[in-house]
């Protein structure tokens, strides 16, 4: 699934540009939407990229376009930036294709753990979207959109897994869940910024817009979860002892275990 992964030397800073962010624990400045980053160069590359964490902006560290920012800078808009370009328009149609890949890559790994006829069929027509015009990607009822692969993916889910245990939606702000059996439970929507999961089993739960914002997963077996993505793993806390899906990466801010001496 590379063309679904962010590729920033094909993009042009976007993320850096159309976002908006507030000063907060996650960035240490404000930013309008369209405006530039202060630490965006002229070849939009970041200035700061490998220093995001010390210099106060985390919140960057944990951002994933899912390849709509080569997707809008190469196809949609071919080759032309945002310098010298359709500046506001670019901006407008990111953040709606970045919504249209994150959909495909959930499409793509319900396709890579049960494959159906129809998951090929909506990866297709979400497809279609994505490089189409500029006129047409805005004109868009993304929500529909959603509603319509949600279905799909929720089907995926059940078929998945055997356990009815159902955490969706769920107040787990800080809920100590160590070394839990939580394996095939449902917690598509949950809170759990700040949960303690250390060492837990979560093989095979569904983690559709999970928040796992500060949530310690330490040790913790997630590599047959279901749609747990780059985004929800960067902002989590994690060891060397966490296990991930094959298609995620470590974070490079995860620490490894204290050595046993």
């Amino acid at each position: 699934m590379d063309e679904l992964k962010g590729d920033c030397a094909n993009c042009f800073g976007l993320c850096c540009v159309a976002l908006p962010f507030a000063r907060s624990a996650d960035f240490a400045a404000t930013k309008d939407a369209g405006s530039p980053c202060r630490n965006l160069l002229a070849d939009h590359s970041c200035g700061i990229h490998d220093q995001l964490r010390q210099k106060g902006y985390p919140g960057c560290t944990v951002y994933d376009c899912f390849g709509a920012g080569q997707r809008v800078s190469q196809t949609v808009f071919a080759g032309v930036d945002w310098r010298t370009g359709e500046r506001q328009k670019m901006f407008a149609v990111f953040p709606v294709v970045r919504q249209l890949h994150e959909l495909l890559w959930y499409l793509a790994e319900a396709r890579r753990l049960d494959p159906h006829d129809d998951l090929a069929e909506a990866y297709a027509d979400v497809e279609q979207h994505t490089v189409a015009t500029p006129e047409d990607i805005l004109a868009l009822d993304v929500a529909e959109i959603r509603a319509k692969v949600n279905v799909l993916l929720l089907r995926t889910s059940e078929q998945l897994r055997a356990s009815a245990k159902s955490y969706r939606g769920a107040d787990l702000i800080g809920a100590r869940l160590r070394n839990k059996n939580l394996s095939s439970a449902d917690f598509r929507g949950a809170y759990l910024i700040g949960a303690d999961l250390t060492n837990s089993d979560l093989s095979r739960a569904d983690m559709i817009g999970a928040d796992l914002r500060g949530a310690d997963l330490s040790g913790a077996d997630l590599s047959t979860c279901l749609f747990l993505t780059q985004p929800q793993v960067n902002a989590a806390r994690g060891n060397a002892r966490t296990k991930l899906p094959e298609a995620l990466s470590r974070p490079a801010h995860w620490t490894a275990p204290a050595r046993r001496h």
